[in-house]
């Protein structure tokens, strides 16, 4: 138990606000986006700049306090928060300036994905961000970031140039090409082990305001002959056309005939960052093929289709995932899909597969920590409710459909989308030799561990 003299000479040591239990806003404080998560922490710090971020830093260490560090706090596993800890939380420091000319932004770790593209679509300038705009920009980065752009410009890490950490013993260091260069090599892809990123230096591509977007949905009972479609399809689009199956139940949206609201559906999303009027001539076989129930495809301003997936995500929801990449779909893989989609619960579970290659896997494999470039699909199996009486049902639905897939998994996991799963699954992401490399800059930028509310990467002493 802190001591409250202690506690008071902290909050006024700061420029940020100290929330404690007692006072009113510590509910919402707590509270991250996954409402399965229900932790009670000591004291949460909204920092108010990186003099705030240090402070807090210097604070836990003196004190032995757990420490979680939040940003949007849209994990799925719940590590924006903790029980009898400090949150370090970064969601009020959401700066930004945009270098038009030459094509770079600089963003503070608070920032969330639709805060961050409407200030750069300003511009017509985006950079490979998430597909729901609540997320924050700061964990979604480090573990790697796939997301609309990937493929005509790679993952959100091979678009970052630098940045700016607080590291455990509370000094801030910047980590780009030139400087720091191991721990530049670890922040893309290794999450938040290393220290607490508090600005990121992000490259710009010529995106928007409008692009071709959107998706075709289709009754269920086609999703077999569709992905069958899909699976060659995809090998032959160019880089510019990114592509996402999405299994789910139709919402009672305006865009859905009232008849098909409610029933299980399945939809090809896209987006293409290349020139608007190609997008028709594109998937022009893709429509040939199957006629769409829903038709929702064509010119969107990018910060709509960034959008797109809101109000399946809300504040809140419980929330179980588990990932796999998948080495492919052939016809065994997809019966068993199918077949699992098939007990998904309604309205708000989804499934995903995205598709990557692309520029993703043009990237050296040894260029970033980030690993598994060569994969060709990742799955993603979304367990969510906002009934908490539903939740054990959506967990066994999950848990499930992981197992049938294990014979078409290669084996890796996705970071950003692994829940809390054990130090195998961690390593997992990675590989043998990069996890070892991971370790080695954990020992030196975090002997101690303060850092370990996160997918952990453990020191070796």
């Amino acid at each position: 138990m802190l001591n409250g003299a202690i506690v008071e000479e902290f909050k006024t040591s700061v420029r940020g606000v100290l929330i404690q239990p007692s006072d009113a806003e510590y509910e919402d404080a707590r509270k991250v986006w996954n409402g399965m998560i229900d932790k009670r922490p000591a004291l949460v710090l909204r920092c108010a700049d990186d003099s705030d971020v240090i402070k807090a830093v210097q604070f836990a260490n003196s004190h032995n306090l757990l420490v979680a560090v939040r940003g949007g706090g849209h994990n799925v596993a719940g590590f924006g928060t903790c029980d009898d800890g400090l949150v370090i939380d970064l969601s009020a420091m959401k700066e930004i300036t945009v270098d038009a000319r030459e094509r770079i932004a600089t963003a503070q770790g608070g920032l969330t994905w639709g805060e961050f593209d409407k200030a750069t679509q300003e511009f017509a300038l985006a950079t490979t961000g998430g597909l729901v705009s609540t997320t924050g920009i700061a964990g979604f980065t480090l573990g790697g970031g796939i997301g609309w752009l990937m493929r005509k410009h790679g993952m959100t890490i091979d678009n970052l140039l630098s940045v700016e950490m607080v590291t455990a013993d509370g000094n801030s260091v910047t980590a780009n090409e030139k400087v720091n260069a191991d721990l530049f090599w670890g922040v893309r892809g290794g999450g938040g082990n290393f220290g607490i990123v508090t600005r990121f230096t992000y490259r710009l591509h010529p995106v928007g305001p409008t692009v071709f977007g959107g998706a075709l949905f289709y009754a269920a009972a086609k999703a077999k002959d569709l992905l069958r479609f899909y699976r060659g399809w995809v090998h032959k689009l160019p880089d510019e056309l990114t592509t996402l199956i999405v299994f789910l139940t139709a919402p009672p949206a305006p865009f859905i005939p009232r008849q098909l609201q409610g029933t299980p559906m399945v939809a090809i999303a896209m987006c293409l960052a290349g020139a608007v009027e190609q997008g028709d001539a594109l998937i022009k076989p893709l429509r040939e093929f199957a006629q769409p129930e829903i038709d929702q495809l064509g010119p969107i301003p990018y910060t709509q289709l960034q959008n797109m997936f809101d109000a399946g995500a809300p504040r809140g929801i419980q929330s179980y995932w588990k990932t796999e990449y998948l080495s492919g779909l052939d016809d065994q893989a997809i019966n068993t899909l199918i077949e699992h989609v098939a007990k998904m619960g309604a309205p708000f579970a989804q499934v995903h597969i995205h598709h990557i290659e692309g520029a993703v896997g043009r990237v050296d494999n040894g260029a970033t920590a980030f690993g598994h470039r060569d994969t060709p699909f990742i799955l993603n199996i979304l367990g969510m409710c906002m009934d908490s009486a539903e939740t054990d049902r959506h967990i066994a639905w999950v848990r499930a459909f992981a197992k049938g897939v294990q014979p078409y998994s290669t084996g890796a996991t996705y970071l950003n989308f692994l829940g809390v799963e054990g130090e195998a699954r961690v390593k997992a992401a990675y590989g043998d030799k990069k996890y070892d490399r991971l370790v080695q800059l954990k020992n030196k930028y975090d002997p101690r561990n303060l850092f370990h509310v996160n997918q952990n990467i453990k020191p070796a002493r």
